[in-house]
């Protein structure tokens, strides 16, 4: 059976291939920071989501190791059966407190979260309208659920409104949008949408995993950018971007909600608990957020200078503030050949293409970070020129 299957396989691989769309795993040999190490050499590294420079941070590796000296390496277990430690209880309150939210539950990320949540909360009777361009976990996660699903155009309020009038005879309604839209650095219209929420008696829920430890006040999302911190219902986020970069997820959310995930949300009862030398590093990363403001102005001016530097010499970027800086190709291939040209010239980036983002929408997703330098941004503004030029030759 399995020699026709393979033969399709390999088929649709090749059709991948042929296309430009094949994503090949690049192996770095150092830690995760503003510059790695691959098999061609050392290379600037602009396509993690290391936001702060925390990844490599020494006083959260010191924070780590001590961990697996006091908490262990793991759990083996779930965390109602005998998965639940003092550090796992002490991170969910400080995220509480961080995020302006009563009460918060961790996953092993924040897929999971978003796959236990809407399946928990909503059913046949309920409604769930979604952003166009949420992220493919939040996509799966209403999959599960039983809810009636309606989707508006990214960011338009007056789609929104006119799906949360369908939804009118639902008997729960659940708007939800990212915070930061991973493939175009844009960010939700938060106030808006919490208005039409009141309007229209909907809850918000908001991924903003590309945004905590950086926007905002204190770097405490989008919610507090916009000021609806006590106006949204539900936020959902990961440990594995801004907060330290290694994995996990949280929702943080009302106190019923979050007890109701405890009891009911199947990748929370059938997943083992996220590592507890994750939760202590993670503790230390909200420490350093506490006097991180250097950091967050240092990520502010290093997405300034890029953005502003990639302009004047001719490349299109999506408009925007956010550290995650597309620059626009189009075509699938050439935004591969480019990644590989800046890689031959010592800067690490990817080519995004179909389906990750739409046919003919191909990019480079720069992320910038407070680790990065001036000198970094300007050698791979030069980098950009020079592959930009080889690829006309």
């Amino acid at each position: 059976m399995y020699a026709n299957v393979r033969d399709d396989l390999q088929k649709t691989l090749d059709e991948i291939k042929e296309a430009g769309l094949f994503k090949p795993e690049r192996v770095i040999s150092t830690p995760q920071s503003s510059s790695v190490t691959v098999p061609s050499g050392d290379v600037l590294n602009f396509c993690a989501n290391n936001y702060l420079g925390l990844a490599d941070h020494p006083e959260v590796v010191t924070a780590a190791k001590d961990a697996l000296d006091r908490w262990g390496y793991g759990m083996a277990s779930v965390r109602f059966i005998c998965g639940t430690q003092d550090v796992h209880k002490e991170l969910e309150s400080r995220l509480s407190a961080f995020l302006g939210q009563e009460d918060t539950i961790l996953y092993s990320s924040c897929f999971d979260a978003n796959g236990g949540v809407f399946e928990t909360l909503l059913d046949a009777e309920d409604a769930v309208i979604s952003d166009a361009l949420n992220h493919a976990s939040i996509i799966d996660g209403i999959r599960l659920s039983k809810a009636a699903r309606f989707r508006y155009a990214n960011r338009d309020m007056a789609d929104l409104e006119a799906k949360l009038k369908e939804a009118s005879g639902a008997r729960r309604r659940l708007i939800v949008t990212d915070g930061v839209f991973s493939m175009d650095g844009y960010i939700a219209p938060l106030k808006d949408i919490c208005d039409l929420a009141d309007r229209y008696d909907a809850m918000v829920m908001v991924d903003d995993s590309h945004a905590v430890g950086f926007t905002g006040p204190g770097g405490a999302g989008t919610p507090a950018l916009h000021g609806v911190s006590d106006r949204v219902d539900i936020i959902t986020g990961t440990l594995g971007k801004a907060l330290g970069g290694a994995s996990g997820g949280y929702v943080a959310a009302r106190a019923e909600i979050v007890a109701l995930l405890r009891q009911r949300s199947r990748p929370y009862l059938f997943s083992n608990s996220l590592a507890p030398v994750i939760a202590a590093a993670s503790l230390k990363v909200l420490d350093l957020l506490e006097s991180a403001g250097d950091l967050r102005d240092k990520l502010a001016a290093n997405t300034k200078l890029f953005r502003t530097r990639m302009t004047e010499e001719g490349f299109e970027i999506l408009p925007g503030e956010h550290p995650i800086a597309p620059v626009m190709i189009g075509d699938a291939a050439e935004a591969a050949r480019m990644a590989e040209l800046l890689l031959e010239r010592g800067v690490y980036v990817i080519g995004f293409s179909y389906p990750v983002v739409p046919m003919g929408a191909a990019r480079i997703r720069v992320q910038l970070s407070a680790a990065h330098s001036t000198e970094d941004i300007e050698k791979t503004v030069a980098a950009f020129v020079e592959a930009r030029e080889s690829m006309k030759s």
